[in-house]
């Protein structure tokens, strides 16, 4: 069973406005692998939930791009409420590790440029650029 079919399952439900079958795919992500994932949020079917996604937690305003991986007890979360314009914006090929929280502040976008590494149990609170290495509390982008 692939809780990352399942999640794409139920976000593309919502977006037909099937009904029910979004909240029950939800239900049951959480049920098994403990994990809140949105129906809301915008994801692309490649995004890759490692460890069975177990303890994930994300917030319905997150667009995710393509070949994203996030490892467990990843955190993200906005400030703000459901349907709001504010949300996550997580670029192309981007890897969040087990641990990090990424928290878009009140009435902001928060982007993660492609190609970003978000080391594991990393605070990110700011925007990330395109290629960077992001570590610590709060997150800070390294030398390659």
């Amino acid at each position: 069973m692939n809780v990352s079919f399942l999640w794409w399952l139920s976000c593309k439900a919502y977006q037909l406005k099937i009904p029910l079958l979004p909240r029950l795919i939800k239900t049951f992500n959480f049920l098994i692998f403990h994990a809140i994932l949105p129906y809301q949020a915008e994801i692309e079917r490649d995004i890759d939930l490692k460890h069975y996604g177990l303890g994930i937690v994300i917030h319905p305003n997150v667009k995710i791009g393509h070949r994203v991986q996030i490892y467990h007890n990843v955190t993200l979360a906005a400030e703000t409420w459901v349907g709001s314009p504010y949300k996550i914006q997580i670029g192309d090929d981007v890897f969040i590790g087990a641990g990090a929280a990424v928290v878009g502040r009140k009435d902001q976008n928060l982007i993660i440029g492609d190609r970003v590494v978000v080391g594991a149990n990393a605070v990110v609170t700011r925007d990330v650029k395109e290629g960077e290495t992001v570590v610590g509390v709060p997150a800070r982008p390294i030398e390659k």
